[in-house]
């Protein structure tokens, strides 16, 4: 596995100071798992680039330093090969002044932002595309994926090549990666005790918090472990922490069927992909609880104005907590709007103002005979250009082991539609309103039942 960070700021061998690491000189690190090998592919007054290249043992990790499931695991594996927590404990081992952002002979570099460009392969994708860029790019990175040949020159979605551009402090981008390459593996090579939570609270200090996927990120990083998760979250939010609880424990029953397929994250990231193919720039979030998919789109640069509307004033109050609206490290004032109101009612607050709209998982807590006021108003009334509905795929249903047959996913649904009851739904309005619509799923696409989550973007 290789991991490679170059900068072109001038003179761009300063890179050398601030990694403690002469570029003339190869280095060599020993690790109870292998060695590293500390590198500079180039070394220029205009571009400095060093590496990082791991050689893990495979017969070392059969030898009790890694974690199998039976015997042909041991070794017929990728954990010599992908970028993992391997990688991670090696940048630390290797760069740990340089992450602790100190640098004695160039510290005033070291507190600067500078351009940086980091290079990481093969990185295992877990997840996909959309959670990968989910990670980084509310970092401020630039995110570029190359998928990796496979042994026959075919190309896999498996594994990519990844390359971040941007301009921060170093201290910064080589946190993220350590926090983030296992995240994105989804996996630890070794036991994860109370221990982690100090090492992601001191490696996420400044960033973690305010990260839209925190969430994610955390759980993945603690390898899944509730208890651990909760104890985290509540050290990085803990004024949030009694709300958290609640909730958690009125949606149990729904993120205990989709936490193993991860889908709330998925949906999210697929409702912010096609609201910016769809070129909007205000965007009402109808239904939006406690403003999860509003903390997405306030990291993207397409979403100018946001409005946020629910009927549930406690809901709104969270949602201005996450966001840190009127607080310090908020979005500018007037750029997030959230308003109290009803679906079921013509509201020009934000009718006149969205040229799209997002409906995320919200209609099946409709009563059925009330949708059709909905439909009025959202698509007769406001008719914004582009409008984005996401809602459970009740096909999907029957591979969830725990959801008894016939039972909704949360016990507030009224209705869960099937994939012909959603698209019947989905034509009925593009022919009563004028709308054309396109339809997808999000989520693992069974070949028999479908993906857990179906989505229409109805534009016009």
């Amino acid at each position: 596995m290789f991991l490679s960070i170059a900068t072109t700021h001038q003179p761009a061998t300063d890179l050398g100071f601030l990694l403690n690491k002469h570029p003339d000189r190869l280095h060599e690190l020993a690790l109870t798992y292998g060695k590293a090998l500390i590198f500079y592919p180039e070394a220029s007054e205009a571009r400095c680039e060093a590496a990082l290249v791991l050689d893990v043992d495979p017969i070392g990790l059969v030898r009790g330093k890694g974690q199998s499931d039976g015997l042909l695991d041991q070794y017929v594996n990728d954990r010599p090969y992908a970028a993992s927590s391997f990688l991670s404990v090696a940048l630390n081992k290797a760069f740990r002044t340089a992450m602790n952002g100190v640098s004695s002979a160039r510290q005033e570099l070291a507190d600067s932002a500078i351009p940086l460009e980091a290079v990481v392969t093969p990185l295992p994708l877990r997840g996909g595309e959309a959670v990968l860029r989910q990670l980084f790019e509310p970092l401020g990175w630039d995110v570029t994926l190359a998928p990796i040949a496979g042994p026959q020159g075919d190309t896999t979605s498996r594994y990519v090549r990844l390359t971040l551009r941007g301009t921060a402090r170093l201290a910064a981008l080589l946190n993220h990666l350590y926090v983030l390459i296992p995240v994105m593996d989804d996996a630890k090579h070794y036991w994860v005790g109370d221990e982690e939570i100090e090492k992601l609270l001191k490696r996420g200090e400044g960033w973690l918090d305010a990260h839209p996927a925190k969430e994610l990120i955390v759980r993945r990083y603690l390898r899944h472990r509730g208890v651990l998760a909760r104890a985290a979250l509540a050290r990085l939010a803990p004024e949030v922490q009694d709300d958290a609880l609640e909730s958690e424990t009125q949606s149990q029953s729904e993120e205990t069927l989709e936490a193993p397929i991860r889908l709330n994250d998925l949906r999210l990231a697929a409702v912010v992909d096609a609201l910016r193919a769809t070129g909007a720039r205000t965007i009402a979030d109808l239904g939006c609880g406690e403003g999860k998919l509003l903390q997405f789109l306030v990291r993207e640069r397409f979403a100018e104005r946001m409005i946020g509307l629910d009927p549930a004033a406690r809901e709104l109050e969270r949602a201005a907590k996450r966001l840190k609206l009127g607080a310090p490290g908020g979005p500018p004032e007037g750029r997030v709007t959230l308003l109290q109101g009803s679906l079921t009612y013509r509201d020009l607050r934000w009718a006149e103002a969205a040229d799209a709209a997002a409906l995320v998982e919200v209609i099946e807590h409709l009563d059925p005979d009330r949708l059709p006021m909905v439909e009025r108003v959202l698509f007769g009334a406001a008719r914004p250009r582009a409008v984005i509905v996401t809602t459970p795929n009740a096909d999907y249903n029957a591979l969830f082991p725990s959801l008894p047959a016939g039972q909704f996913r949360h016990r507030d649904h009224r209705f869960e539609w099937t994939r012909a009851e959603f698209a019947a739904w989905a034509q009925r309005v593009c022919s009563s309103f004028t709308y054309q619509v396109a339809l997808s799923g999000i989520g693992h696409n069974d070949e028999t039942h479908g993906a857990p989550t179906q989505m229409a973007v109805f534009t016009r």
